[in-house]
């Protein structure tokens, strides 16, 4: 977290120095990003960027943390009104997920580069810090899911689809490191195949 000299700086210069950030760990990710790139482009020293953050990974879940708190406030504002039936939610929370990240494109590779599966000690660092989060707001999501029409109980069959639905996304993110298509073009492709695969489980799932 930033020390309270970084706090003690103008807002303006607070928001130059994260937006700087932002964009360096979106272009390069962590392995590749450069603090004398960031120190350039913010028009500050080095030293003054060690005096705000303890290392560069101190700066990377800082900038991690307020990109992520972001989206999930965005979506928990958006998500009010979804459908009540559990397939269909997901379906409608895809797709707001993907409408944020056509609105916030840069915010968007950041966080899709920090959670695609990496043989990495900061992915595994970064798993571990937000693993909790997730569940909490996967959790969150369904709490008020109608599951009178399935055939188990609600906690299995919401571990179920949340199993289901890490390694579907995660086979997705990886997928879209290598994929030149728009965020529009690849929301409307995550959403068919994401429609595909709930149909299968909604046979074994369903009364």
């Amino acid at each position: 977290m930033p020390t309270k000299l970084f706090y003690e700086l103008k807002e303006e210069k607070q928001k130059k120095i994260i937006g700087v950030a932002v964009s360096e760990f979106a272009a390069y990710g962590y392995v590749n990003s450069s603090t004398n790139r960031i120190v350039k482009n913010s028009g500050i020293s080095k030293g003054s960027l060690f005096k705000y953050f303890v290392n560069k990974e101190d700066l990377y879940f800082f900038i991690l943390d307020t990109v992520t708190a972001e989206f999930v406030a965005s979506l928990g504002e958006k998500a009010i009104g979804l459908s009540r039936e559990l397939f269909q939610r997901v379906l409608e929370y895809s797709a707001l997920e993907f409408s944020w990240y056509i609105e916030n494109p840069e915010k968007s590779k950041l966080i899709i580069g920090a959670f695609t599966k990496s043989d990495t000690e900061i992915y595994r660092k970064t798993t571990g810090r937000y693993g909790v989060k997730a569940s909490d707001v996967y959790y969150k999501l369904l709490e008020d899911i109608d599951f009178s029409s399935f055939r188990w109980e609600k906690q299995k069959t919401i571990d179920i689809l949340k199993w289901f639905l890490k390694g579907f996304n995660e086979d997705f993110l990886e997928s879209v490191q290598i994929d030149n298509r728009s965020f529009e073009q690849l929301r409307d492709a995550y959403v068919r195949r994401l429609t595909g695969y709930l149909e299968i489980l909604k046979s074994g799932l369903l009364k």
